[in-house]
């Protein structure tokens, strides 16, 4: 099949999943093995949006920090002088030019796209595009990466949808903020990261947040939150923030306390 004729395909699919025209739709995806570029899906996720919808994506940052996972997979085996070399050379998070590898090329293409905003949080930014993108990112301080002061409170009470492309559960952020709204909470942890110039750290603190068990979770929602299609060979999942933020927030609530 042809970009083209994928593209279209993928269009009527959005459409048939459920993608409301001029709502908030907030993206994770794969697009590796499509063929398809990433300027295409941007495009077709736009339409189905309408000019009126407003298109999300995280675009995270774990490259600049030395309290990361992917700091220990770097550094793993690495002297304590080669480590601290390495550190010397991680980049500074700039929200107009830090790339953001690890989210895949959909999320490269939005936040350098012309037009796109941004969030300033030097670890997990979103970057929109639409008419409701300042709006929903224009505030994202250090200290909530993914809670009540940062732009999920926002896209939660704009009943964002969710839309999984070729990826899992285990990537949807969206649980990060029922983290945030479990009882009892997370304990709290120190992060660092450089921002501004390099060799430039700053550390804060916030939940120690944990991803381990979100495929766990989307697993267990109901069937009923979740419509399912596919493309390109592989599933696509569109769902309503708030519906399984809550279920997942109910799921952590009773079994991570069970676990502590």
């Amino acid at each position: 099949m042809t970009e083209v004729a994928q593209s279209a395909e993928l269009g009527g699919l959005l459409r048939s999943l459920g993608v409301r025209r001029g709502g908030v739709l907030m993206v994770h995806a794969s697009l590796s093995g499509t063929g398809v570029a990433p300027e295409s899906v941007r495009d077709a996720l736009r339409g189905a949006l309408g000019a009126e919808g407003t298109l999300v994506v995280p675009t995270f940052t774990p490259e600049n920090s030395d309290t990361s996972r992917a700091y220990r997979e770097a550094v793993a085996g690495m002297s304590e002088a080669e480590a601290a070399q390495y550190r010397g050379t991680m980049p500074p998070f700039d929200p107009d030019a830090s790339g953001c590898p690890t989210m895949g090329a959909l999320a490269e293409c939005v936040w350098s796209t012309h037009g796109a905003v941004r969030s300033a949080h030097p670890q997990t930014s979103l970057a929109g595009l639409g008419p409701r993108a300042r709006q929903l990112l224009r505030r994202h301080p250090r200290r909530s990466h993914l809670g009540r002061l940062s732009p999920m409170r926002g896209l939660y009470a704009a009943d964002a949808q969710i839309l999984l492309l070729r990826v899992g559960f285990e990537v949807c952020s969206a649980f990060h903020y029922a983290e945030y709204l479990m009882r009892p909470r997370p304990p709290r942890r120190t992060y660092r990261c450089v921002v501004g110039d390099k060799g430039n750290w700053v550390r804060y603190r916030d939940l120690a947040l944990d991803d381990s068990d979100f495929g766990e979770i989307g697993a267990r929602l109901p069937r009923r939150m979740v419509a399912e299609a596919e493309w390109a060979s592989r599933t696509v999942v569109l769902c309503s923030m708030r519906d399984v933020v809550g279920h997942a927030r109910g799921q952590m609530s009773r079994y991570r306390r069970a676990l502590a």
